[in-house]
């Protein structure tokens, strides 16, 4: 039965060419949107290079200082005193690592202005990020407590500041004035991954900064390493535990939030608010399903339309079918898988159009070392796409189709 409801569809499709065109045009460049679309944001919220133990991960970003009673606030990141003096003493991590927000300096080489982003680490931030060293190591703790002007560097780095030299493990590079011996190169990691993005990694203690001044605002943040998913929760309840009893130390506010989040909640709640503590999640995933919806609603009632001319112009056919005892369930049923046939072959088109476009996308580098890919999830949404797709665009015609009367259709034509 379906593979002559398959056939039906084909024929049906070369009969009206232009309908047939605006039909796959739009299925396929809506649907190409949608992949490229949910790539990049599965590049961003799944766990990649080099941070691929978010399953077990809390990252402290953002703290917020509230005078409750003028009705203002201040938010920024943490300082380090905060996550040294009061973070780092919590017991259900396995470890802390602390970085600060990346900072750019200008630096020349041969006349060229090269612009490197660099961060402050401490030694824990190696072990729980999964950099890959192209070459040398990453710092150590000894090294740390010495304030060793060490750097590790990324590849792209070492290629502008360098050229083509085969090894730079033991060479001095030139950031913000101060000369470091380069100990580690380290595979790109894209610009999405605001955290932990640099171009250059040193020890914190080299900063010029005071990053021991006490404070609670600053330009730090800091990953807590579960041992366990299931110890996840404990270090959530510890952490909040902990910074119910920071001290403000400031006459200026009364309230002070500091939140340990998983990644998608961290963004969440930077994206759509604080809320006094709301993660902003389900207002984040409202939003965005929001959307979606009103993305894929618009081709879809054009679709409706392109349908119901479709089956307007078969009102004969379907006279006969039910003139000779055709119930119109089965006919309902025809015409849905055949706009599911419809859909499917636009979804084909959109994943070749897709993997034409993320080529394009990759090779232009619009967003510093993101390599965008078509994985299986995001095939799998693309199917669940389709099935929308052709599921909505195709019962309302098949059910007004149904319903026509046998010699209305008979003489329609």
């Amino acid at each position: 039965m379906l593979k002559n409801y398959f056939k039906i569809a084909i024929a049906v499709l070369k009969r009206r060419k232009f309908f047939t065109f605006i039909s796959l045009f739009g299925i396929s460049f809506t649907l190409t949107i949608l992949m490229v679309t949910t790539a990049f944001l599965d590049k961003i919220f799944s766990p990649n290079y080099p941070d691929l133990k978010r399953n077990r991960s809390l990252y402290v970003t953002t703290v917020l200082l509230k005078n409750s009673k003028e009705g203002w606030m201040n938010r920024s990141p943490a300082s380090f005193y905060l996550l040294d003096k009061y973070i780092s003493t919590l017991k259900v991590p396995a470890k802390i690592a602390i970085s600060s927000f990346s900072a750019a300096t200008n630096t020349y080489v041969n006349n060229k202005k090269i612009i490197i982003e660099f961060k402050y680490t401490n030694a824990d931030f190696w072990d729980i990020l999964d950099y890959q060293f192209l070459e040398g190591k990453p710092f150590n703790k000894k090294q740390i407590d010495q304030a060793a002007h060490v750097a590790v560097i990324s590849e792209d780095t070492k290629k502008a500041y360098f050229g083509d030299a085969a090894t730079v493990i033991g060479k001095s590079i030139e950031a913000d004035n101060v000369n470091y011996k380069v100990i580690g190169v380290v595979k790109n990691v894209p610009r999405t991954m605001t955290y932990i993005y640099g171009d250059m990694y040193l020890p914190y203690t080299v900063s010029k900064a005071n990053y021991k001044e006490p404070g609670l605002m600053g330009d730090y943040n800091a990953i807590l390493l579960a041992g366990s998913d299931a110890d996840v929760p404990k270090m959530k309840q510890e952490f909040n535990q902990m910074i119910a009893k920071v001290p403000i130390n400031n006459k200026e506010f009364d309230r002070f939030y500091c939140s340990a989040d998983g990644y998608f909640e961290g963004i969440a709640r930077d994206i759509a608010g604080w809320d006094d503590g709301s993660s902003g999640v389900v207002k984040l995933i409202s939003i965005l399903s929001l959307l979606a919806f009103l993305f894929l609603l618009l081709p879809t009632i054009n679709l409706v339309n392109i349908n119901m001319t479709r089956i307007m112009e078969r009102s004969s056919e379907i006279g006969v079918r039910k003139a000779f005892g055709a119930s119109s369930r089965t006919l309902v049923y025809q015409f849905i898988v055949e706009n599911i046939i419809l859909t499917f072959i636009g979804g084909a088109i959109g994943i070749i159009l897709s993997f034409i476009v993320i080529y394009y996308l990759n090779t232009l580098n619009l967003v510093p070392n993101l390599n965008l890919s078509l994985n299986l999830a995001v095939l799998g949404y693309t199917l669940i796409a389709c099935l929308f797709f052709g599921l909505l665009s195709g019962v309302y015609p098949a059910w007004r189709m149904s319903r026509l009367n046998v010699v209305t259709a008979l003489k329609a034509n």
